[in-house]
């Protein structure tokens, strides 16, 4: 299993898979990994472009984005949830100290039991535009995580499988030490297909459902369109919320405050894009490690400090506010 730290490369609102070309794209995003993140990701092989990445893996200069987090106030103006760094783990200090970004992970069952992601690979998870919960309480693609104040920066029990702590929908009550989100990605491939035309098809859940994250296990048998097994690919977001719990600044009449930049206040919509981009084959040589790769710590994977990997930035396509209040959210007459 690899755990590893990305900090964040920018905040702008662009994204290559949905509307390419395009500058500005209807909603905000969050990006992490390498430099070449631009408007359209038209190479291949982003890992012959890039020049430095934000990832505690140095030849990881693939991308990874998400929607960001937006606290709306009573008043009707809205400020964007900063993220903060995931805990240390496996005496992983890379991850603790990156500006942004979030916690990436990859989890292969053994040796030769994966096949790699290859050069110009890229897939989506999860839909913008949902409002409403799936056929089941939780679908185990994305969730959020409530943190008590004794659990701010994260904590050990496994993503998106208890509904007692995990909910397909934004929390409803403050949440005193952070909100967490996962977004785990499909873990089988048709094996011939490097994108679809939804960014979907081409990959799959295995055959009995959306896998658990374990930290040890890709799900279970691919289904027989799709019968190529990938590694387990999923991105934990610790958002800081503590600054916006005074209830009396949320709204009226009662409801959560947060809202995602597609202008979504249910939270159903959370997705994340992702462009491959490791260089050679060193994520295959990962994913086969006999001795077993764990956290940010693999034979044979080169590191970077994290202060490299915190001066790692792509310049903003469209110039807008990011950080301050503001009426509207970026793209969104709400």
């Amino acid at each position: 299993m690899l755990r590893f730290g990305c900090a964040q490369v920018v905040v702008d609102r662009i994204d290559p898979l949905v509307n390419p070309g395009q500058a500005p794209s209807p909603h905000m995003h969050q990006v992490a990994g390498g430099n070449s993140f631009n408007t359209s990701m038209a190479s291949t092989d982003i890992s012959a472009i890039s020049t430095c990445t934000t990832c505690s893996y140095s030849d990881d200069f693939s991308n990874y984005w998400t929607a960001n987090i937006y606290f709306k106030a009573r008043n009707g103006s809205y400020k964007r949830v900063p993220q903060v760094p995931n805990r240390e783990l496996f005496g992983d200090k890379y991850t603790a100290g990156t500006k942004g970004g979030f916690v990436v992970y990859y989890v292969s069952p053994g040796k030769n039991q994966i096949t790699a992601f290859k050069p110009g690979f890229r897939m989506l998870v999860g839909d913008a535009n949902k409002r409403k919960q799936g056929t089941t309480s939780l679908k185990s693609q994305t969730c959020f995580r409530c943190y008590s104040a004794k659990n701010f920066g994260g904590d050990n029990a496994a993503p998106c499988q208890d509904a007692t702590l995990d909910t397909e929908a934004f929390p409803t009550k403050p949440c005193l030490g952070g909100i967490r989100s996962n977004i785990l990605y499909p873990t089988c491939w048709d094996g011939v297909n490097l994108d679809s035309p939804d960014h979907k098809s081409h990959v799959a859940y295995p055959s009995n459902g959306p896998p658990k994250f374990t930290g040890s296990s890709t799900g279970g048998a691919c289904p027989s369109t799709h019968p190529v097994k990938i590694p387990q690919l999923m991105l934990e977001i610790v958002w800081d919320t503590t600054a916006f719990n005074d209830k009396s600044e949320w709204p009226a009449d009662g409801s959560q405050p947060f809202v995602l930049s597609t202008g979504d206040n249910t939270g159903y919509g959370q997705h994340g894009d992702y462009v491959f981009g490791w260089k050679d084959n060193s994520l295959q040589k990962a994913m086969d490690d006999a001795k077993g790769c764990m956290g940010a710590s693999c034979a044979g994977l080169k590191t970077q400090a994290v202060d490299g990997g915190n001066a790692c930035k792509v310049t903003s396509k469209v110039h807008e506010d990011v950080d301050g209040w503001m009426k509207t959210l970026p793209g969104m007459e709400m």
